[in-house]
């Protein structure tokens, strides 16, 4: 007659091998201001979170928010990562405030269409610092805006061609020229 292990003992052996998927704890940081949410984030990441999606829009009792989504395992390391929130609405600013937070180390996490109280429609891009990063590349990022999809498909064929990686985009209407096609791109810096 053939033995089987007990239903404890197979239950002990899965749970020594499961992932550390298996164990993740989220948090969610909801907010009706840029400037919060980012404070938020790096209070979090304090606590070992790391940064998981975004989305801007309405919701049911807050109104036009960002909504971040953060996610801890059992292996993560307090304080390891830090994030910055870049919000704009003219194309100009965006660019310059992209790439001087990557000079700093920062690298492009996501990004959204937020509904802000002060600053109108923005585009919201979420960037995150390692701080155990050694050797880390540096990035040239390329922001790309348009209302065409025609224009969106040239331009992002000429920056390939130049070596941009496609990392992001939003589509919607924003303060930065109405309806319009954000679309992020980086490159490693020579």
């Amino acid at each position: 007659m053939r033995s089987y292990p007990s239903f404890l003992a197979l239950a002990l052996v899965l749970s020594a091998v499961s992932p550390a998927w298996a164990q993740v704890d989220y948090l969610t940081v909801a907010t009706t201001k840029t400037s919060t949410a980012e404070k938020e984030m790096n209070e979090a990441a304090a606590d070992g979170f790391r940064f998981a999606g975004v989305m801007g829009g309405e919701t049911a009792f807050g109104g036009a928010e960002v909504v971040t989504v953060m996610h801890r395992t059992p292996e993560a390391v307090p304080g390891r990562y830090a994030y910055r929130l870049l919000a704009a609405n003219r194309t100009s600013t965006m660019q310059r405030e992209l790439q001087q937070a990557a000079d700093a180390g920062y690298e492009y996490r996501g990004q959204t269409i937020f509904n802000s109280l002060f600053g109108g429609r923005e585009v919201v891009v979420i960037l995150e610092r390692d701080g155990q990063a050694e050797g880390r590349l540096t990035f040239d990022y390329l922001l790309v805006a348009t209302s065409k999809t025609s224009t969106l498909q040239k331009e992002l064929k000429q920056a390939g061609a130049a070596g941009y990686e496609f990392v992001g985009l939003t589509v919607g209407q924003t303060a930065l020229g109405g309806s319009e096609l954000v679309a992020i791109l980086r490159k490693p810096r020579s």
